[in-house]
């Protein structure tokens, strides 16, 4: 018998899934190019983890009022117009999801071929894919089941290599506080174009603080247990990942895992040796699949409501008699594959992060809107600390946007292409959606 509905407990592993794994595996060499002070590490996640924070307990209200599958593309098209609607769910089929379940596939696979060199990292990373699409495509209970298995243990890994790493690991010539022999340059770094440039490497590390909102549908009591899973996930992680990055920079040095992806597997070898190392990489390599799993459970869901709103798009509604979307899966899995084959680890985790920071930009700028229409009465969660929360979220984003625009112009470039080409798709042929034409109406409880 499949399961009716998500459960809070699993709804939270998968926010929690969403957000643990590639990002905080792989990105701590990029953000050491440019941030050399181990206070400025820790509080580029600090940051990066309120950025989150704040963003989660305002997509909880816009949750709480309008609890439907989809994301941002249910509440921008009902906030401002289905074309902005349109073009961040244009954004999250493409990018949103197929990229992050790419990169995450792709980091597996350089774990590893770390270990076993004679391995592919392409067909390992293409390999996996597959596969988990290939069980996400039956019933929603199987689906739970996997997603709930692999998030634990990825979870219990994490806090063993914390625990390990402060008993046996050994420290390294670096200072965490401001006010020591770095200080000047950890205080310096905070307030550096090179700091707001590698909050778009740790925002899509903690990219997925939003995922149980595409998948609002399936969960028991969305009105309620959407806005809680998005808190306890992020407060979880935030705290996960901050430990982390201090064991990674307590254990290794600095020098070993600047630029390099597998910084999860440097650290590894400096705290257990070699072999015990390279099996705990191998460990980590294995528990990506969480968060694999996380992007093929809840991605669809977004062509799901697509297909089921546009009417040109409706082959992506097609489910099976469980429920599951399994078109869209698919087309998710191919779009994942053809990246693989085709992009650098790198470009994309910054090509990634800029453009689904320019959605959830705009849509906790709804969450303004929302409250001057006072479309928020069936809400049982109000943004806590608002308009404070919303304001914290938008200047530390527009920031980030900002410098990394400046400094990396090409990605930048490339993101706003993807958002024009979506333009373009919904213009060429635009669609009907005469629901979302409307105002918004406010429903009675």
């Amino acid at each position: 018998m499949s399961l009716k509905k998500i459960k809070l407990f699993t709804a939270t592993l998968v926010v929690i899934a969403g957000m643990v794994g590639t990002g905080v595996f792989t990105s701590l060499g990029f953000q050491l190019t440019g941030i050399h002070s181990g206070f400025g590490i820790l509080m580029l996640w600090l940051v990066g983890g309120i950025i989150a924070l704040c963003g989660a307990l305002c997509y909880g209200e816009l949750a709480s009022s309008m609890p439907r599958s989809g994301g941002e593309y249910h509440y921008l098209s009902k906030i401002f117009h289905p074309f902005v609607g349109f073009l961040s769910g244009w954004v999250s089929s493409v990018v949103g999801f197929a990229a992050p379940t790419a990169l995450a596939a792709m980091a597996l696979g350089t774990y590893i071929n770390h270990v076993f060199p004679s391995t592919s990292p392409i067909l390992l990373a293409a390999g996996v894919i597959i596969v988990v699409t290939f069980i996400h495509s039956f019933s929603l209970s199987q689906s739970a089941k996997f997603q709930n298995i692999f998030t634990l243990l990825e979870i219990a890994l994490i806090l063993f290599f914390i625990v390990a790493g402060f008993m046996i690991g050994t420290p390294q010539n670096i200072s965490f506080l401001p006010n020591q022999s770095n200080g000047a340059e950890g205080w310096h770094s905070i307030f550096s174009s090179s700091f707001a440039v590698s909050l778009i490497y740790v925002s899509y590390a903690y990219s997925g603080w939003n995922t149980a909102t595409y998948l609002a549908g399936d969960i028991e009591n969305p009105r309620r247990n959407v806005p809680k899973s998005l808190f306890y996930g992020t407060i979880i992680v935030m705290v996960i990942y901050i430990l982390l990055n201090y064991i990674f920079l307590y254990s290794a040095p600095m020098s070993e895992m600047q630029g390099q992806v597998e910084v999860g597997l440097i650290s590894a070898v400096h705290i257990f040796g070699i072999k015990m190392g390279n099996f705990m990489g191998m460990m980590i390599a294995l528990l990506l699949i969480a968060s694999i799993s996380s992007f093929v459970l809840a991605g669809p869901r977004i062509a799901q409501v697509m297909g089921e709103d546009l009417p040109q798009l409706s082959f992506l509604a097609i489910k099976n008699k469980h429920g599951v979307p399994y078109v869209a899966k698919i087309i998710q899995g191919v779009i994942a594959l053809l990246l693989i084959l085709t992009a650098s680890f790198g470009k994309v985790l910054l090509y990634i992060g800029f453009t689904l920071s320019l959605s959830t930009f705009f849509t906790v700028l709804g969450l303004f809107v929302l409250r001057i229409r006072g479309n928020n009465k069936t809400a049982e969660y109000k943004t806590f600390g608002y308009p404070v929360t919303p304001i914290i979220f938008l200047s530390l984003s527009a920031w980030m946007l900002y410098y990394t625009i400046v400094e990396h112009p090409k990605e930048s470039l490339l993101g706003m292409a993807t958002v024009m080409i979506g333009s373009v798709v919904y213009f060429i042929k635009k669609p009907t959606i005469a629901i979302h034409e409307k105002p918004i109406i406010i429903e009675k409880n």
